[in-house]
């Protein structure tokens, strides 16, 4: 069927005559009337019929402008959702996050995103900074952020968002809690470490070859910061961890911090796209919103 003449023969019932939509349409009234009986032709069927001076829809006629009238009507919807996609007001963002961010950050940039932009749905996925990456690469997520100083992987560009910093905690009654320790000293206590792939496992690791000393013996192994936290809380071992993370539990004296001379040990969060790759319209409206400052960042 010929969509044009049959937009045609909708603009004529919808304006009431051939001479009322060719002036709208700022075509010629042959030429309306041509496309019209070129349609005719085509459906077999005899759309309008004279009266008076003007024309009015046969039953045919009538039963198809109700199907003109929801095709088109359906064609302005698609045109408002088009026009919401591209201005990132509906539409979905995937987000791959560290345990950090996932728990301490997105959660306070989220709801406001979400307030502002409610036909947005938003994914959140917790995992490793190794995973958060690949997601990434494996075009799994939209956006990862990602705390620790992990080289950048190929393939993707970094935004700085905020700077960390990871401290040693022991458990608040420690011979060492609240005390100035030679590294050594420190990496003599059992360690609760993060599951292979964690950013602070691998800091852990690259802090002990710098410095010529051994690794920690692990004692325990866990899936989160949150759980190391914990666990050194309860008593256990010394945790290297997010300042964000601990700092509340050293004001309530449920940890306490070691400070090693001359080390600093910065844990910058970033926000990770693909590089060259440009971001669907609402992932690139959440990453503008918080990525260009206009979210709360906590201090340290």
């Amino acid at each position: 069927m010929n969509l044009h003449a049959f937009r045609l023969f909708h603009e004529v019932v919808e304006s009431g005559g051939v001479t009322k939509a060719s002036e709208r349409l700022h075509i010629s009234q042959p030429a309306v009337t041509a496309q019209l009986r070129n349609l005719e032709r085509e459906l077999g069927l005899t759309l309008f019929r004279a009266r008076g001076r003007g024309v009015v829809l046969t039953e045919p006629g009538e039963r198809l402008a109700e199907q003109a009238a929801r095709l088109f009507a359906l064609e302005r919807e698609i045109e408002r959702e088009a026009q919401r996609l591209r201005d990132g007001n509906t539409g979905s963002v995937r987000i791959a996050a560290t345990y950090l961010p996932a728990n301490l950050l997105l959660p306070g940039w989220i709801a406001p995103f979400k307030r502002d932009h409610p036909d947005v749905d938003i994914v959140l996925t917790t995992v490793n900074s190794r995973t958060a990456f690949q997601r990434l690469l494996r075009y799994e997520a939209d956006l990862a952020v990602v705390g620790g100083g992990r080289d950048l992987p190929e393939g993707l560009v970094r935004e700085p968002l905020m700077e960390d910093e990871l401290w040693f905690i022991v458990p608040a009654d420690h011979p060492l809690a609240d005390r100035e320790a030679e590294l050594g000293r420190v990496l003599a206590e059992p360690f609760v470490v993060r599951e292979e792939g964690s950013s602070g496992r691998e800091w852990l690791s690259a802090l002990c070859r710098v410095n010529g000393v051994p690794a920690p013996r692990i004692g325990l192994q866990c899936s989160g910061p949150g759980e190391t936290v914990k666990a050194v809380a309860a008593g256990y071992g010394a945790a290297i961890a997010s300042a964000l993370e601990v700092r509340d539990g050293i004001g309530r004296k449920e940890i306490a911090r070691v400070r090693v001379p001359h080390i600093r040990l910065d844990n910058p969060i970033g926000l990770y796209r693909r590089a060259g790759d440009p971001l669907p319209p609402a992932a690139e409206r959440f990453a503008r919103t918080f990525a260009g400052g206009t979210i709360a960042r906590p201090g340290l």
